[in-house]
């Protein structure tokens, strides 16, 4: 199992990464505002600094992933993730429908198929420390994401069965 992976700004853009993992480098999409220190929800940054994965998220019905270190939550109609500041669920998992806003995890395109929640603002929460931090699936074109770190399909196909909760993600 590999217990660290790296994530750094690729040259000439800082949109776009290099996750380095058990000695294999994986392009990435960052953040729309690249990486740096979150000022707070929907600033587009990926957060610096060493982030454990906390648990995994699949779409059973599209992704092949069945062998993992994390238990496999599977994606349904239900499930959502509160981005709500001041809410009490802020930066959680919540059952739709849910009263405050919220950020759908079934999604029609592919980028949620398969999500593993980074523990930023997570084990200590602060209500403007940002939510919905993701390792999850890039688009085709690495388009930038709202803060999270996402690869493509079949490179997350490789690492899902490779990384677990002892796995910690240094971003730098």
């Amino acid at each position: 199992m590999l217990n660290l992976l790296r994530v750094q700004k690729a040259p000439r853009s800082k949109t776009q990464g290099l996750l380095i993992a058990g000695g294999r480098v994986i392009r990435c999409a960052l953040g729309r505002s690249g990486i740096g220190i979150k000022r707070g929800e929907g600033d587009g940054i990926t957060p610096l600094g060493v982030h454990g994965l906390v648990e995994a998220y699949i779409r059973m019905d599209r992704v092949p992933i069945r062998a993992s270190h994390f238990p496999l939550l599977e994606i349904n109609e239900s499930d959502g993730w509160c981005d709500a500041a001041g809410d009490a669920n802020y930066n959680r998992h919540v059952t739709l429908p849910y009263p405050a806003s919220y950020e759908r995890m079934k999604r029609d395109d592919h980028l949620y198929d398969v999500v593993v929640v980074m523990d930023h603002n997570i084990t200590s929460r602060m209500t403007v420390g940002g939510s919905a931090i993701f390792f999850h699936l890039a688009h085709d074109d690495y388009r930038p994401t709202e803060g999270c770190v996402a690869i493509s399909c079949k490179d997350m196909l490789w690492l899902l069965p490779q990384i677990g909760p002892e796995t910690v993600m240094v971003v730098e």
